[in-house]
């Protein structure tokens, strides 16, 4: 990230976004692509000052801020704007199926013995590393996936063919109770963050040209209010983000959980 100020982020990297776009669309168009060094020429004209890493005006618009109106208004209806990466120092607009993925408000939450270090607990922000944390810590992927899972790196920054460079926040490895393996791809959202199809397909294919050999099941870990953790199973269909499982977890001492609260899980599945 470039360490900007927040407030000033979406009025520059907006501006920006919109003339990019205004650039190349055509009424009718369902995806063009364009180069990254196109900004630089925009700020010049506009002088607009660019933050120090180019690529987090674009990596603004694909994982956390909306796309402007302007913008938005000229999709297909039911079809939404998305910016996809496409090669190195390229990205491409594309319309996709409109997706929406947010917590569903009818599932129990499920209390897990909270395993978190004291002092993690005690310093961990209210941020998607924050999250990471409480989902490694309280082993999450294996309560959820029902496999034993291992943290192999987060923040894994590599290039993925067609795509360019990508970062995935955490990945797993896991293994079954058949021998299966698997690679598991984990997005961290804060409670305001979207879960988008860009990083999920992105998480999904760097998987399967880096570990061919394992299975690949893309997880997203959410907060939500009242302190729990939205967990999500993902897939990509047609261009479209698709929930295969959704639980939700909240961290609680022991003495919390009663023997009511495991009848209950016990009966779930």
């Amino acid at each position: 990230m470039s360490g900007e100020k927040k407030g000033r982020k979406p009025n520059r990297y907006t501006a920006i976004i919109q003339r990019i776009f205004d650039d190349h669309y055509v009424p009718g168009d369902m995806e063009f692509e364009f180069a990254r060094d196109e900004a630089e020429a925009i700020a010049a004209e506009l002088e607009i000052k660019l933050p120090k890493n180019v690529g987090d005006i674009f990596y603004s618009f694909r994982y956390r801020n909306e796309l402007p109106e302007a913008i938005t208004s000229t999709a297909e209806p039911g079809l939404e704007w998305i910016i996809e990466g496409a090669g190195r120092a390229r990205y491409r607009f594309k319309q996709v199926k409109l997706s929406r993925i947010i917590p569903r408000d009818d599932l129990v939450t499920v209390k897990i013995p909270d395993a978190t270090p004291e002092i993690i607990g005690a310093n961990a922000l209210g941020d998607e590393q924050g999250l990471l944390a409480k989902v490694r810590y309280n082993r999450l992927i294996d309560v959820f996936l029902g496999i034993a899972a291992y943290s192999l790196q987060n923040h894994l920054r590599t290039t993925v063919k067609k795509l360019g460079q990508i970062e995935i926040d955490e990945i797993y490895v896991g293994v079954s109770s058949n021998g299966q393996q698997y690679v598991i791809p984990v997005q961290a959202k804060g409670g305001n963050d979207k879960h988008g199809v860009t990083q999920t397909e992105q998480d999904i294919r760097c998987c399967e040209e880096k570990f061919p050999e394992l299975i690949c099941r893309a997880v997203s870990a959410q907060f939500m209010e009242d302190d729990r953790i939205a967990m999500f199973e993902l897939t990509v269909d047609d261009s479209e983000i698709k929930v295969l499982r959704e639980k939700h977890y909240k961290l609680v001492p022991s003495s919390e959980i009663s023997s009511t609260d495991l009848d209950v899980y016990a009966r779930m599945e």
